[in-house]
Order: structure tokens, then C-alpha cells, then sequence
């Protein structure tokens, strides 16, 4: 079992009942988990970083199976234009490694957090608990809560 991660502990404080996922640190795609566990697609999700042209960085937790569309990313958080960050971009303006990335992991940064409108929809989903290899499964409603994340329509 892995060390107990910060994310971990902050779902722990809040009383938030999780379910740690586990899988191999060679699988760096939301879809890969999904197959690795045999759930769907649109249960695992990605957090992406976006760059809007100046502030701070966003965090856009999407479902694996689903595109980001940068159009509305930028209009849904009220930006002319927004770009992806690189990988190496990601990694530096977050700490983590790409497939890693976590909105749970990341809140002593202050980034604004998004999700994807069609999350809504799901009881609980996957995401990165901050490290490659380590999801954690929760309820939709207590991450957006406790990251205080917007559900905006970005795919």
C-alpha cells in the first residue's frame, strides 16, 4: 500500500469516506486506469492544467473518455483565449508529475478549480490522489466541495 498522501489526509479530516485505487505508475492516462480497473471511461477523470493569458493557472478535472474544448473553456471562465499547459509547463506550475496531477493535492496552491458539467451526472468518480499510480474514489459532490471546483461545460 502507498504512504498516506496529502490528499489523503485532507479527505480524512473532512470525514470524507474514500476508496483508494492502486494501479501500476507505468499507466499515465485517465483511459488506462479506467481499463486497468474495468470501469468506464467516463468515471475516471483528468486534471488538466490550463493557462489563461495572465493570473494564475487553472485546474480542469474532465472525464478521461472526453476532449477538452478550449473554446469554452475560455468561455466558461471568462477568458478571450486559454491554452493548454505543456507537460513539462503542468509539472513545473504544479509540483507533480503528469499523470499525477490533483486538484485534492494542489489546494495549498489556490488554483481555480473546474469540472466537467457531465460529472454531475455520476455519484462518484476517480481522480489522481497526487501521485502517479494512485487514484482516489469519492463522491462528486464532497470533491467539488472541498476544492470548491465550478462545473462548467468544457468538452
Amino acid at each position: 500500500m502507498t504512504e498516506k498522501l496529502n490528499s489523503m489526509r485532507l479527505l480524512e479530516q473532512q470525514k470524507i469516506k474514500f476508496t483508494l485505487r492502486e494501479f501500476p505508475d507505468t499507466i499515465h492516462s485517465a483511459d488506462g486506469v479506467a481499463d486497468h480497473f474495468g470501469l468506464p471511461h467516463n468515471l475516471v477523470y483528468k486534471t488538466l492544467v490550463v493557462l489563461p493569458p495572465q493570473g494564475k493557472p487553472m485546474l480542469i478535472m474532465v472525464a478521461g473518455s472526453r476532449e477538452l474544448d478550449l473554446k469554452k473553456v475560455a468561455k466558461a471562465t471568462g477568458h478571450k483565449k486559454v491554452q493548454m499547459a505543456s507537460k513539462k509547463e503542468a509539472e513545473s506550475l504544479t509540483g507533480l508529475q503528469t499523470g499525477g496531477i490533483s486538484a485534492l493535492a494542489l489546494l495549498h496552491k489556490n488554483f481555480t478549480v473546474y469540472i466537467d458539467q457531465p460529472a454531475l451526472e455520476m455519484d462518484r468518480i476517480l481522480v489522481s490522489a497526487g501521485k502517479r499510480g494512485v487514484n482516489l474514489e469519492l463522491p462528486v459532490q464532497d470533491l467539488m466541495r472541498v476544492t470548491k471546483a465550478k462545473a462548467v461545460e468544457v468538452t
